[in-house]
């Protein structure tokens, strides 16, 4: 069984979540214990060793992201569960880690359990975390690293690496601007949402781009040159924006 802790300051929050997680996967968790703070949830992951912390954002004393000071080593998953806060989902995203919007439904807890028991034994935990908190202590504009998940985990890169992006059915293939391409086992526009937005356009259905790296453009043929001497064309609908993108970024 997968010994699971609950961090959540709302009691009424802390059972739904118990009887979703029993009516939907009964017998794979055991709740060894639910908190209402940061400091009891300390204590609890402490005695219990949990492999997994199911850990609320927006608490009154202290927030979910405060609890990983108290832990020179994190040895245990985390689902972040929370009811808003935008720029957190985004770091949070940016860090390959998992979160659920309230009101939590059985789809996406489901999602996030298979994606839990998917993972590779050797955790990413500490790493993912790590760049959470980096995520998070930068500005929005400047982030430097991305985790973006793969099948074996995930790949942190540098958004000043990559060219373009450029979608592959349900997968995304990142293009780098060393040549090498990855694969990120999401949508592209799961991608776009955690990219610098003034770096980076969605200019077709299927690319989005790094605009620090646009060589030239030709209207005629709808097409945009970067640096590595590729063309990338621009769908009628995005030639607008695409353009007055390059403009405000001289």
């Amino acid at each position: 069984m997968i010994k699971a802790v609950i961090i959540d300051d709302e009691i009424n929050a802390q059972n739904l979540l118990e009887k979703t997680l029993d009516r939907f996967f009964p017998n794979k968790f055991n709740i060894v214990e639910k908190c209402n703070s940061v400091d009891t949830g300390v204590v609890a992951i402490k005695n219990h060793e949990p492999d997994l912390l199911f850990l609320d954002i927006q608490m009154p004393e202290k927030n979910g992201f405060e609890l990983f000071k108290y832990f020179d080593t994190v040895n245990f998953e985390v689902i972040f569960t929370t009811a808003y806060n935008q720029f957190a989902i985004k770091a949070i995203k940016r860090s390959a880690l998992d979160y659920l919007l309230k009101p939590i439904n059985h789809v996406d807890l489901a999602e996030a359990v298979k994606k839990f028991e998917n993972r590779n034994k050797e955790s990413f935990a500490q790493k993912k975390l790590s760049l959470l908190l980096e995520n998070l202590n930068v500005n929005d504009q400047n982030v430097s690293k991305i985790a973006f998940p793969t099948v074996e985990g995930f790949e942190l890169i540098h958004s000043n690496q990559i060219l373009y992006c450029k979608a592959e059915s349900n997968y995304c293939c990142i293009k780098k601007i060393d040549g090498h391409v990855k694969t990120a086992t999401k949508t592209l526009k799961y991608v776009e949402e955690i990219l610098p937005a003034h770096a980076f356009k969605r200019i077709h259905k299927s690319f989005v781009i790094n605009l620090n790296y646009v060589v030239r453009y030709n209207k005629a043929d709808k097409e945009v040159e970067l640096t590595n001497g590729e063309k990338i064309p621009v769908s009628f609908r995005k030639e607008e924006e695409f353009i007055n993108a390059i403009l405000q970024s001289q």
